[in-house]
């Protein structure tokens, strides 16, 4: 394999519109390795797919495979189709593949038949979530060939055994591969038959709130409640009734369809980066009549709503970026709500009280007063600045 070419390839790679830091960057090496390995089982005609492809790594460079790896075998695999489940992924790749000379060759497309149909190597960045996991095996052994192998790779520090035992309640053969660089690949073949109906979403009625959660795989705390979002609830009766109001970074929709309930006369646009958040969200308002009510939306830090459309926005922002503990992904949101914010409306956010959110509060929304603390977190409201204010 000609790695100068591969390191060529990567060191042009940026994460934009993601955050952006000297620790963080857009491959690793299990982007590396499952190239490497897939070079070995590409053949003319070869249907391929990649899952969970971060910032266009894997995808360009599987297009870019002749080139770098110094095989004939990647000639004429056609379009490689690719899921990413968040649209700063999706804007990134495309942004990537325009930097680096390649603006074609690649169909972004759900997880589902679409994205995995007669796909015969499937390149998977492993997820953090096991039920994500599940959610993309049976999506490969429902939809892809019978003949399908699922190269599945990740970083050591970051499997489990669970991964291997995931896989193989949907494959007939899960082979750990040697680690190489502190990555490893789990071969799997052979996909298994699957019921009849897929297993996500998952339902299940929260006792506490009096309401049905709807969660996808990727989405975080699945069917549960985030013990930060519990707290943020805590004081929705003192939230003031919006017209128009914004569930940021909504996850399963539960402060969305909590604050719709409480307030019927809002419209509440419930809006994360995650195709599976959103979708989550979707089902989690029409499961409990709220569908009218609220709109789930795909978007990356509200981008496409306009200035001073909003009269109050949610937020319980995210504390990691990827695997990396990093404050940067919530200032972005915090900026966004800024933005989006009419004059006199308010941003009312929970976060990990170390994390020291509230300067970031003050000088890019307007005044903040402390709500409530508890031993772990703090809930904050900020009033967005009128004009001259």
């Amino acid at each position: 394999m000609a790695d100068n070419k591969l390191d060529s390839l990567f060191s042009r790679l940026r994460r934009f519109p993601d955050v952006e830091a000297a620790n963080l960057q857009a491959w690793d090496a299990t982007d590396r390795l499952l190239l490497e390995t897939a070079a070995g089982l590409l053949e003319p005609g070869t249907r391929l797919a990649v899952v969970g492809d971060r910032y266009g790594a894997l995808t360009l460079g599987a297009i870019s495979l002749e080139d770098v790896a110094g095989s004939a075998a990647s000639a004429g695999i056609g379009p490689v189709r690719v899921h990413q489940d968040l649209i700063t992924g999706e804007r990134a790749l495309r942004n990537n593949a325009d930097a680096v000379g390649i603006p074609a060759g690649f169909e972004q497309l759900p997880l589902g038949a679409g994205l995995l149909e007669g796909a015969a190597v499937v390149l998977l960045q492993l997820p953090k979530s096991l039920a994500e996991l599940e959610e993309i095996a049976d999506a490969v052994a429902r939809y892809a060939a019978p003949d399908v192998v699922l190269l599945a790779g990740g970083r050591v520090k970051h499997m489990s055994l669970g991964m291997n035992a995931v896989l193989e309640g949907y494959f007939a053969e899960v082979q750990p591969q040697l680690a190489r660089q502190k990555s490893r690949i789990l071969l799997a073949s052979g996909p298994k038959p699957v019921p009849a109906a897929p297993p996500f979403p998952v339902s299940e009625d929260n006792a506490e709130l009096g309401l049905t959660v709807c969660a996808h795989g990727a989405v975080f705390a699945g069917t549960g409640l985030d013990i930060g979002t519990r707290f943020l609830l805590d004081f929705l009766p003192q939230m003031p009734a919006a017209g128009r109001a914004v569930d940021l970074g909504c996850g399963t929709g539960i402060l969305a369809a909590m604050y719709a309930r409480a307030n019927p006369g809002a419209r509440v646009i419930a809006t994360d980066q995650s195709a599976a958040a959103v979708a989550s969200a979707r089902a989690t308002a029409e499961a409990n009549a709220l569908g009218r009510q609220i709109e789930a939306l795909q978007d990356d830090a509200m981008d496409s709503l306009a200035a001073g459309s909003a009269d109050l926005i949610l937020l319980n922002p995210p504390f990691h970026v990827g695997a990396a503990v990093h404050a940067g992904a919530g200032i972005k949101l915090i900026e966004a709500a800024g933005r989006v914010l009419a004059p006199g409306g308010e941003l009312w956010t929970v976060f990990n009280s170390h994390l020291h959110y509230r300067p970031a509060l003050e000088h890019l929304v307007g005044p903040t007063r402390e709500v409530g603390r508890n031993p772990k977190f703090t809930v904050t409201a900020s009033t967005r600045k009128t004009a001259g204010g």
